[in-house]
């Protein structure tokens, strides 16, 4: 790459150029060419957001992002696609009228499973700003064909872990939602605008079961789920399962009772640690979370009281 001073700064891109309705999958596979990696940074930093960044450019092809995570670097790409996509291309492309084709790989991969590479599509954007992202699995030969070469699948040599914390206890606790901090979710449109109290009120006092069609996080019954994951919290804190040991505890209960494929993947997501509902610090009403608004707000739309959530214990953390 020239690594010259530009005398001028690149013009901005020509919004009338850029997509608002986003694409599909199908339609970024279709710009496979021949590209050449430019940018290999082990370290590259978006915010408070490390990843390794490859980035793939051609002339005249529009340039392809594949951003890697290891496990523990927080805030995760998943998190925070929006803003390390932007980043990318106001760094590397800025010239391009659309945003990097963005590829991400986190260890380990979501929910447990085995790592894999992900495909991001931006529904909408605009010069250097990205919104409404949508994933879908892409294979490393569909990354090798897309760039026409080949594409390192892991952290890098280059990559510094950071610095090992003290490790508090790990906790599940029941909590009432009342002692949590108003959620603020973004991304689905159901429910951008959070819940006053008084509707908070209202969905206690006629609380909804059932599902709705918007989104996942409402398509199913929250009393019931929650109810079967406190019943098997109480189980396992009666026979000292550790937090590591919930997920598959947690798992077992629900299919012996019942529960519904989308109850089962709520169950899995309320005890896996990397998916729990996490409030932030001790005081909670003023921190909010670290992981697990938007759960907690479809619990709210539908009147749930109580749920189950992560805690860091440490030895001076206030019970609750």
């Amino acid at each position: 790459m020239d690594d010259a001073p530009q005398e001028t700064p690149p013009a901005r891109p020509d919004t009338a150029a850029l997509g608002a309705s986003g694409e599909t999958p199908s339609e970024v596979l279709s710009l496979a060419a021949p590209r050449r990696r430019t940018v290999d940074d082990h370290m590259f930093r978006a915010g408070r957001t490390s990843f390794r960044l490859q980035l793939f450019t051609a002339p005249g092809q529009r340039a392809v992002a594949v951003a890697i995570q290891a496990e523990g670097e927080t805030p995760s790409l998943t998190n925070v696609a929006e803003s390390c996509a932007a980043a990318v291309w106001q760094q590397h492309c800025p010239d391009q009228g659309l945003p990097p084709v963005w590829i991400e790989r986190q260890f380990p991969g979501a929910f447990g499973r085995e790592p894999d590479f992900r495909l991001v599509t931006f529904g909408e954007n605009e010069p250097y700003q990205v919104r409404h992202p949508s994933w879908c699995t892409i294979s490393a030969e569909q990354i090798v064909h897309l760039v026409g070469g080949p594409v390192a699948e892991d952290r890098g040599k280059g990559y510094v872990p950071p610095e090992p914390e003290p490790e508090p206890d790990l906790r599940f606790e029941a909590m009432a939602l009342w002692r949590l901090a108003r959620p603020r979710p973004f991304r689905e449109e159901c429910m951008s605008g959070g819940t006053p109290w008084w509707r908070r009120w209202t969905n206690r006092v006629f609380p909804r079961h059932g599902g709705r069609s918007c989104c996942w996080y409402h398509s199913g019954d929250w009393h019931r789920v929650n109810h079967m994951a406190l019943a098997a919290l109480s189980r396992a804190q009666h026979e000292g399962v550790k937090a590591e040991c919930m997920v598959d505890y947690a798992l077992e209960y629900a299919a012996a009772a019942g529960a519904s494929e989308w109850e089962q993947q709520v169950f899995r997501t309320l005890y896996c640690l990397g998916d729990a509902i996490q409030p932030s610090g001790d005081d909670y009403i003023s921190n909010g979370f670290i992981n697990g608004q938007h759960r907690v707000q479809a619990m709210l739309d539908a009147g749930v009281r109580r749920t189950v959530v992560l805690r860091h214990v440490w030895p001076d953390s206030p019970a609750y």
